[in-house]
């Protein structure tokens, strides 16, 4: 049966050519952003102007979320992720030339500060669209059936994408500067794009096709807080990412506490990722749908415990070995969650459900970072990181008490039905 073969997904052809997309943008969004995250913390030397990237990237994301999960619902999914990327491109492309000496020559550094940030604003402008149209565009390539296996692999994807991304960003900040590090992004972006093309365009499901954008954002938010796994899985990861963000501070304990370079850094910043992919590739083999409540309970502890090393530790391969073991508590709980979504969620109502989700989760990334800049501003970076990891491992308790419902969490017969449907 196909729940049972660990390459259902992989066995369908325009699936591999997503993951293939889904690899180049991750690999070059993540690069994107450590490069960035040294060059803003170079220029500065504050962690707080960590924290603006994460504010000025949440700020339109969070503001366009529910609109661009409306308009996701409403269009063709491929040609919009298309047209996402161009748009993303023009930023790589910005970024580039922002820190080209013959552009920017005679320009003050708080100049080319603000001009990174508007970029990144931009970004979070896009942000809103290519959450949600990358999930539906996935459910509309595979069937309901191999959707658990499908969200491994995707995911064990963006993780691989996400290791290698911020490694090779380190990296090459040492050994091209940051300038040339950001023309291999801008590469990888255009390759996305053309490799795009070859999936067919997909239907529209959605059967209100020009509904009122009111009635449409209320039928959304109505559906995610009337589904408890829903909304239990997406304040779960709300959570651990508000406050579990120490990847935010990483240039801080790279330059300052640690000492171990751009190279360093790059190990680091990778580390949670190499953990999730272990994770993932096992899951695909050792499917986790039984009990999945229960679990992701006893994956974001793990993450919390995680974090709260990492914050006490000075010792590299000690800190290594913490970021490691949360990206192998966070790989378990991001497939158990993209499972309770594909899952719960109508095919016409994904857009906006996804939309929800990245309010949730994906804006929480950036909030995050702003949280984490402001509390290592007030009381210090390694004191933030304990303190975010504490409230992590807080909430997961206070969860798995308030809310037995969702501990007892069980997908195993959702996954029977929609065999049995097919």
């Amino acid at each position: 049966m196909a729940k049972k073969d660990p390459y259902a997904a992989l066995r369908i052809k325009e699936f591999n050519i997503f993951l293939m997309v889904r690899f180049a943008l991750v690999f070059g969004w993540t690069m994107q952003f450590i490069v960035i995250e040294w060059e803003v913390y170079s220029l500065t030397k504050d962690p707080l102007s960590l924290g603006v990237i994460g504010l000025m990237e949440i700020i339109p994301a969070f503001t366009m979320a529910l609109f661009a999960g409306h308009i996701v619902d409403q269009k063709e999914k491929r040609n919009l992720l298309a047209l996402c990327i161009a748009a993303f491109s023009l930023i790589s492309l910005g970024l580039f030339l922002l820190t080209w000496d013959v552009i920017v020559a005679g320009w003050d550094k708080h100049t080319i500060l603000y001009s990174v940030y508007a970029l990144v604003f931009f970004g979070g402008f896009l942000r809103s669209f290519f959450g949600p149209t990358i999930f539906s565009l996935v459910a509309l390539i595979v069937p309901k059936k191999v959707y658990p296996n499908a969200a491994t692999w995707n995911s064990s994807v963006w993780q691989m994408a996400a290791v290698l991304g911020p490694a090779l960003g380190g990296f090459a900040i040492g050994w091209m500067g940051v300038h040339w590090a950001l023309c291999i992004v801008f590469g990888l972006v255009m390759l996305s794009f053309f490799i795009l093309l070859l999936i067919d365009r997909k239907p529209v499901l959605n059967p209100k096709i020009g509904e009122p954008v009111v009635e449409s954002l209320k039928e959304g938010v109505r559906f995610v807080f009337k589904t408890k796994a829903i909304l239990g899985a997406m304040t779960l990861d709300m959570v651990a990412v508000l406050f579990g963000g120490a990847i935010a501070l990483l240039p801080v304990f790279a330059q300052d506490i640690l000492k171990v370079g751009s190279e360093g850094f790059g190990v680091l910043r990778a580390a949670p990722a190499v953990g999730a992919f272990i994770t993932m590739l096992i899951t695909a083999y050792i499917p986790i749908s039984k009990n999945a409540g229960m679990k992701l309970l006893v994956a974001i502890f793990g993450f919390g415990l995680s974090i709260i090393t990492f914050g006490l530790s000075s010792i590299f391969w000690v800190s290594l070995l913490a970021l490691f073991f949360s990206g192998i508590t966070d790989g378990v709980s991001m497939v158990i969650r993209q499972t309770i979504l594909q899952i719960k969620t109508p095919d016409h109502m994904r857009g906006r459900v996804s939309s929800v989700n990245s309010m949730f989760v994906g804006s929480s990334n950036e909030l995050g970072a702003f949280e984490s800049g402001v509390t290592a501003k007030l009381m210090g970076a390694a004191t933030a990181v304990v303190f975010g990891g504490a409230m992590t491992l807080f909430t997961v308790v206070t969860t798995g008490i308030v809310s037995p419902t969702f501990r007892k969490l069980d997908l195993t017969k959702d996954l029977e039905a929609h065999e049995n449907a097919e």
